[in-house]
Protein backbone atom coordinates (compact mmCIF):
# COMPACT_ATOMS: atom_id res chain seq x y z
CA UNK A 1 0.00 0.00 0.00
CA UNK A 2 3.08 2.19 0.53
CA UNK A 3 4.62 1.64 -2.15
CA UNK A 4 1.57 2.17 -4.18
CA UNK A 5 0.92 5.57 -2.78
CA UNK A 6 4.56 6.58 -3.57
CA UNK A 7 3.58 4.99 -7.21
CA UNK A 8 0.76 7.39 -7.70
CA UNK A 9 2.80 10.47 -6.28
CA UNK A 10 5.44 10.14 -9.01
CA UNK A 11 2.85 9.34 -11.71
CA UNK A 12 1.09 12.54 -10.80
CA UNK A 13 4.36 14.53 -11.04
CA UNK A 14 5.17 13.56 -14.40
CA UNK A 15 1.27 14.66 -15.22
CA UNK A 16 2.05 17.92 -13.88
CA UNK A 17 5.58 18.59 -15.24
CA UNK A 18 4.01 18.11 -18.72
CA UNK A 19 2.43 21.61 -18.89
CA UNK A 20 2.39 23.84 -21.84
CA UNK A 21 1.51 26.98 -19.58
CA UNK A 22 2.93 26.77 -15.96
CA UNK A 23 1.21 26.74 -12.80
CA UNK A 24 1.87 28.71 -9.95
CA UNK A 25 0.23 25.57 -7.95
CA UNK A 26 3.76 23.61 -6.97
CA UNK A 27 1.03 20.48 -6.53
CA UNK A 28 -1.22 21.07 -9.75
CA UNK A 29 -1.83 18.56 -11.91
CA UNK A 30 -4.02 19.71 -14.43
CA UNK A 31 -6.13 23.32 -15.44
CA UNK A 32 -9.04 24.97 -16.91
CA UNK A 33 -9.04 28.23 -17.42
CA UNK A 34 -8.29 29.95 -13.69
CA UNK A 35 -9.29 26.48 -11.62
CA UNK A 36 -6.63 23.75 -10.96
CA UNK A 37 -7.03 20.18 -9.84
CA UNK A 38 -4.41 19.67 -7.55
CA UNK A 39 -2.81 16.46 -5.97
CA UNK A 40 -4.44 16.06 -2.84
CA UNK A 41 -7.92 16.01 -4.53
CA UNK A 42 -7.13 12.80 -5.96
CA UNK A 43 -8.19 9.63 -3.85
CA UNK A 44 -5.21 7.47 -3.96
CA UNK A 45 -7.28 4.45 -2.78
CA UNK A 46 -8.59 4.41 -6.64
CA UNK A 47 -5.33 2.98 -7.57
CA UNK A 48 -5.08 -0.14 -5.10
CA UNK A 49 -4.31 -3.34 -6.82
CA UNK A 50 -3.73 -1.44 -10.57
CA UNK A 51 -0.83 -1.58 -12.62
CA UNK A 52 1.93 1.28 -13.44
CA UNK A 53 -0.18 1.03 -16.96
CA UNK A 54 -3.65 0.95 -15.61
CA UNK A 55 -2.61 3.58 -13.27
CA UNK A 56 -1.85 6.10 -15.91
CA UNK A 57 -4.97 5.36 -17.63
CA UNK A 58 -6.99 5.83 -14.54
CA UNK A 59 -5.22 9.22 -13.82
CA UNK A 60 -6.21 10.17 -17.38
CA UNK A 61 -9.61 9.25 -17.03
CA UNK A 62 -10.22 11.29 -13.56
CA UNK A 63 -8.15 14.37 -15.55
CA UNK A 64 -10.58 14.38 -18.26
CA UNK A 65 -13.99 13.70 -15.98
CA UNK A 66 -12.69 16.66 -14.17
CA UNK A 67 -11.76 18.97 -16.68
CA UNK A 68 -15.28 18.21 -18.82
CA UNK A 69 -17.51 19.10 -15.72
CA UNK A 70 -14.93 21.97 -15.04
CA UNK A 71 -15.29 23.19 -18.88
CA UNK A 72 -19.41 22.77 -18.35
CA UNK A 73 -19.25 25.05 -15.67
CA UNK A 74 -17.48 27.93 -17.11
CA UNK A 75 -19.25 27.59 -20.32
CA UNK A 76 -22.66 27.59 -17.82
CA UNK A 77 -21.56 30.22 -15.78
CA UNK A 78 -20.71 31.77 -19.62
CA UNK A 79 -24.19 31.37 -21.41
CA UNK A 80 -26.41 30.99 -19.12
CA UNK A 81 -28.92 34.02 -18.15
CA UNK A 82 -28.03 36.02 -15.03
CA UNK A 83 -31.42 35.31 -13.73
CA UNK A 84 -31.48 31.68 -14.37
CA UNK A 85 -27.71 32.01 -12.50
CA UNK A 86 -29.45 33.46 -9.74
CA UNK A 87 -32.35 30.97 -9.33
CA UNK A 88 -29.28 28.02 -9.16
CA UNK A 89 -27.57 30.18 -6.36
CA UNK A 90 -31.00 30.43 -3.99
CA UNK A 91 -31.69 26.94 -4.85
CA UNK A 92 -28.61 25.94 -3.52
CA UNK A 93 -28.58 28.03 -0.21
CA UNK A 94 -31.97 27.15 0.49
CA UNK A 95 -30.69 23.30 -0.03
CA UNK A 96 -27.54 23.91 2.20
CA UNK A 97 -29.58 25.55 4.98
CA UNK A 98 -32.34 22.46 5.10
CA UNK A 99 -29.41 19.78 5.42
CA UNK A 100 -28.16 22.28 7.95
CA UNK A 101 -30.70 22.85 10.10
CA UNK A 102 -32.55 18.87 9.38
CA UNK A 103 -28.73 17.60 10.52
CA UNK A 104 -28.96 19.90 13.88
CA UNK A 105 -32.44 19.02 14.65
CA UNK A 106 -31.90 15.29 13.80
CA UNK A 107 -28.62 15.71 16.21
CA UNK A 108 -31.13 17.20 18.85
CA UNK A 109 -33.66 15.05 18.60
CA UNK A 110 -31.64 12.39 18.98
CA UNK A 111 -30.26 13.18 22.50
CA UNK A 112 -33.67 14.45 23.85
CA UNK A 113 -36.11 11.96 22.26
CA UNK A 114 -37.43 9.13 24.76
CA UNK A 115 -37.23 5.63 23.25
CA UNK A 116 -38.62 3.58 25.54
CA UNK A 117 -42.54 2.30 25.18
CA UNK A 118 -45.07 0.89 27.65
CA UNK A 119 -47.22 -1.66 27.12
CA UNK A 120 -49.71 0.92 28.18
CA UNK A 121 -48.80 3.05 25.05
CA UNK A 122 -48.83 0.14 22.51
CA UNK A 123 -52.31 -0.99 23.67
CA UNK A 124 -53.65 2.44 22.94
CA UNK A 125 -51.84 2.82 19.88
CA UNK A 126 -53.37 -0.40 18.76
CA UNK A 127 -57.06 0.95 19.65
CA UNK A 128 -56.39 4.33 18.22
CA UNK A 129 -55.28 2.61 15.08
CA UNK A 130 -56.92 -0.59 14.34
CA UNK A 131 -58.49 0.64 10.84
CA UNK A 132 -54.57 0.29 9.92
CA UNK A 133 -54.04 -2.77 10.89
CA UNK A 134 -56.15 -5.90 8.62
CA UNK A 135 -54.46 -8.67 7.70
CA UNK A 136 -52.90 -8.69 3.75
CA UNK A 137 -51.81 -12.23 4.33
CA UNK A 138 -52.66 -15.14 6.43
CA UNK A 139 -50.88 -15.31 10.06
CA UNK A 140 -49.83 -19.07 11.44
CA UNK A 141 -48.56 -19.78 15.09
CA UNK A 142 -47.22 -23.45 14.46
CA UNK A 143 -44.17 -25.60 15.15
CA UNK A 144 -42.34 -28.03 12.63
CA UNK A 145 -39.68 -29.96 12.17
CA UNK A 146 -37.80 -31.83 8.91
CA UNK A 147 -35.90 -34.51 10.14
CA UNK A 148 -34.73 -37.43 7.95
CA UNK A 149 -36.26 -40.30 7.62
CA UNK A 150 -33.64 -43.05 8.58
CA UNK A 151 -33.35 -41.40 11.97
CA UNK A 152 -33.75 -44.00 14.50
CA UNK A 153 -36.13 -42.13 17.17
CA UNK A 154 -38.67 -41.24 14.76
CA UNK A 155 -41.17 -42.33 16.65
CA UNK A 156 -40.58 -40.63 19.73
CA UNK A 157 -39.61 -37.12 18.14
CA UNK A 158 -42.79 -37.84 16.83
CA UNK A 159 -44.61 -38.87 20.15
CA UNK A 160 -43.17 -35.45 22.10
CA UNK A 161 -43.67 -33.13 19.33
CA UNK A 162 -47.23 -33.99 19.70
CA UNK A 163 -47.73 -34.22 23.18
CA UNK A 164 -45.30 -30.88 23.60
CA UNK A 165 -45.25 -30.01 27.35
CA UNK A 166 -42.37 -29.04 29.56
CA UNK A 167 -40.22 -31.86 29.03
CA UNK A 168 -40.83 -32.38 25.26
CA UNK A 169 -39.67 -28.73 24.81
CA UNK A 170 -36.29 -28.88 26.74
CA UNK A 171 -35.61 -32.92 24.89
CA UNK A 172 -36.54 -31.48 21.25
CA UNK A 173 -34.57 -28.43 21.82
CA UNK A 174 -31.76 -30.13 23.18
CA UNK A 175 -31.55 -32.46 20.12
CA UNK A 176 -32.36 -29.94 17.25
CA UNK A 177 -28.49 -29.80 16.08
CA UNK A 178 -30.20 -33.63 14.21
CA UNK A 179 -33.03 -31.95 12.56
CA UNK A 180 -32.56 -30.58 8.98
CA UNK A 181 -34.39 -27.46 10.18
CA UNK A 182 -37.31 -26.90 12.71
CA UNK A 183 -38.97 -23.91 14.00
CA UNK A 184 -40.42 -24.73 17.78
CA UNK A 185 -41.70 -21.13 19.05
CA UNK A 186 -45.63 -21.93 18.47
CA UNK A 187 -46.43 -18.58 20.36
CA UNK A 188 -45.77 -15.91 17.68
CA UNK A 189 -47.08 -15.20 14.92
CA UNK A 190 -45.44 -15.71 11.50
CA UNK A 191 -46.38 -14.97 7.71
CA UNK A 192 -47.73 -18.01 6.53
CA UNK A 193 -46.19 -17.49 3.12
CA UNK A 194 -42.75 -17.62 5.05
CA UNK A 195 -43.36 -20.91 6.96
CA UNK A 196 -44.61 -22.62 2.57
CA UNK A 197 -41.26 -21.28 1.71
CA UNK A 198 -39.60 -23.19 4.04
CA UNK A 199 -41.49 -26.72 3.83
CA UNK A 200 -41.24 -28.49 0.17
CA UNK A 201 -43.85 -30.06 0.12
CA UNK A 202 -46.41 -27.33 0.90
CA UNK A 203 -45.05 -25.42 -2.46
CA UNK A 204 -46.62 -28.69 -3.87
CA UNK A 205 -50.35 -27.86 -3.07
CA UNK A 206 -50.46 -28.79 0.12
CA UNK A 207 -50.57 -25.15 1.56
CA UNK A 208 -54.02 -24.89 2.50
CA UNK A 209 -53.75 -27.34 5.14
CA UNK A 210 -51.84 -25.01 6.66
CA UNK A 211 -55.16 -22.84 7.41
CA UNK A 212 -56.86 -25.65 9.83
CA UNK A 213 -56.60 -24.47 13.27
CA UNK A 214 -55.02 -27.07 16.05
CA UNK A 215 -54.08 -29.29 13.17
CA UNK A 216 -51.25 -31.81 12.97
CA UNK A 217 -49.34 -32.35 9.78
CA UNK A 218 -47.15 -34.70 8.60
CA UNK A 219 -45.81 -34.58 5.12
CA UNK A 220 -42.49 -36.12 3.48
CA UNK A 221 -40.20 -35.54 0.68
CA UNK A 222 -37.15 -36.51 -0.57
CA UNK A 223 -35.08 -34.20 2.07
CA UNK A 224 -36.91 -36.17 5.17
CA UNK A 225 -40.50 -36.74 7.51
CA UNK A 226 -41.94 -32.94 8.16
CA UNK A 227 -43.62 -32.88 11.15
CA UNK A 228 -46.15 -29.91 11.73
CA UNK A 229 -48.54 -28.48 14.19
CA UNK A 230 -50.62 -25.42 13.82
CA UNK A 231 -51.67 -24.32 16.97
CA UNK A 232 -53.75 -21.24 15.69
CA UNK A 233 -54.69 -19.31 12.50
CA UNK A 234 -56.11 -15.81 11.09
CA UNK A 235 -56.53 -15.21 8.15
CA UNK A 236 -56.11 -12.22 5.16
CA UNK A 237 -58.88 -9.47 6.35
CA UNK A 238 -58.92 -9.99 9.91
CA UNK A 239 -57.55 -7.95 12.18
CA UNK A 240 -54.08 -8.29 12.98
CA UNK A 241 -52.91 -9.53 16.50
CA UNK A 242 -50.86 -7.00 18.60
CA UNK A 243 -47.79 -8.51 18.95
CA UNK A 244 -47.36 -8.98 15.25
CA UNK A 245 -47.74 -5.17 14.60
CA UNK A 246 -46.02 -4.20 17.77
CA UNK A 247 -43.16 -3.27 15.41
CA UNK A 248 -44.89 -0.83 13.61
CA UNK A 249 -47.13 0.75 16.59
CA UNK A 250 -43.52 1.44 18.16
CA UNK A 251 -42.15 3.09 14.98
CA UNK A 252 -45.61 5.18 14.81
CA UNK A 253 -45.66 5.94 18.81
CA UNK A 254 -42.06 7.39 17.91
CA UNK A 255 -42.62 9.41 14.68
CA UNK A 256 -45.23 10.95 16.57
CA UNK A 257 -42.74 11.83 19.79
CA UNK A 258 -40.19 13.20 17.12
CA UNK A 259 -42.55 15.60 15.63
CA UNK A 260 -43.55 16.69 18.85
CA UNK A 261 -40.28 17.52 20.20
CA UNK A 262 -39.12 19.18 16.83
CA UNK A 263 -42.09 21.50 17.37
CA UNK A 264 -41.19 22.04 20.86
CA UNK A 265 -37.51 22.52 19.86
CA UNK A 266 -37.58 24.93 17.42
CA UNK A 267 -39.97 26.81 19.39
CA UNK A 268 -37.56 27.27 22.58
CA UNK A 269 -35.08 27.78 19.87
CA UNK A 270 -36.97 31.08 18.57
CA UNK A 271 -38.34 32.07 22.40
CA UNK A 272 -34.40 31.37 23.38
CA UNK A 273 -33.10 34.10 20.55
CA UNK A 274 -35.91 36.58 21.83
CA UNK A 275 -35.09 36.46 25.27
CA UNK A 276 -31.54 37.01 24.15
CA UNK A 277 -32.20 39.85 21.44
CA UNK A 278 -30.59 37.35 19.08
CA UNK A 279 -34.30 37.81 17.41
CA UNK A 280 -36.81 40.63 17.31
CA UNK A 281 -39.42 41.38 15.20
CA UNK A 282 -39.70 45.01 13.81
CA UNK A 283 -42.96 47.02 13.85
Amino acid sequence: MRSSYFLIILILTVFSCDWTIKSTHQDAIARVNSTFLTKDKIDAGLFDGLSVQDSLIQIQNIINDWASQQLLQDGALLNLEAQKQKEFETLVKDYKRDLLTSAYLEAMTKQNLDTIISNQELELAYKQNKELFYLKEDLIKLRYINHNLSMSNSNEIKRRFKRYNAEDRAILDTISLQFNSFFLNDSVWINSNQVISKIGPLQKGFNKVLLKKQNFIQLKDSLGLYLMQVKDVLEIGQQAPLAYVTPTLKQIIINKRKLKLVNKLKSEIVNDALRNKKFEIYE
